[in-house]
């Protein structure tokens, strides 16, 4: 498996936004899984997690027209550009 960890802060007037878009957006393909945190200390701020099946299939998303589409969606919701973190995921337990 492999995925992103991004850090985004929403523009303070478009948090509700930045739900409502979180909400309908459906898995990419290739995509097993999508976390949305709100952070306690400041609401503003949000920690995304992606999950893919593969590298290639994480890459393949990422250069897709789709993507480009969801990104700028979000993009503009927020104050600055996210903070990206891809990596292999090395361990995963789910109850």
């Amino acid at each position: 498996m492999y995925g992103t960890i991004a850090k985004v802060t929403a523009q303070p007037d478009k948090i509700e936004a930045l739900r409502t878009l979180a909400a309908r957006l459906e898995l990419a393909p290739g995509q097993i899984a999508r976390y949305v945190y709100r952070m306690d200390a400041n609401p503003q701020e949000y920690m995304l997690a992606a999950v893919f099946e593969s590298r290639e299939a994480y890459l393949a998303n990422a250069a897709s027209p789709e993507q480009h589409e969801r990104f700028m969606e979000l993009r503009a919701l927020l104050t600055t550009d996210p903070e990206w973190h891809d990596g292999v995921i090395v361990d995963s337990q789910i109850r």
